[in-house]
């Protein structure tokens, strides 16, 4: 499950640094590798764009107790 959420935060982190390359340069970084609306493309926004929900969601559900936690 670490492996997954590692995964899907590095997705988020390139997908952010891709709206940034836009905001500041209005350069896409994904659509010059691998061309505007190419299927590829398409693919990768929607890893980071699933990735985005994943990471928000295990950010925001509640940590279980610990098993050795003292009462």
């Amino acid at each position: 499950m670490r492996v997954i959420y590692q995964t899907a935060l590095a997705l988020v982190i390139i997908g952010g640094i891709n709206w940034g390359l836009v905001g500041f340069f209005d350069y896409n970084l994904v659509d010059a590798l691998f061309r505007t609306g190419s299927a590829l493309s398409r693919v990768v926004y929607s890893l980071v764009g699933l990735s985005a929900i994943y990471v928000t969601t295990m950010k925001l559900m509640p940590k279980p107790a610990p098993k050795n936690a003292a009462m």
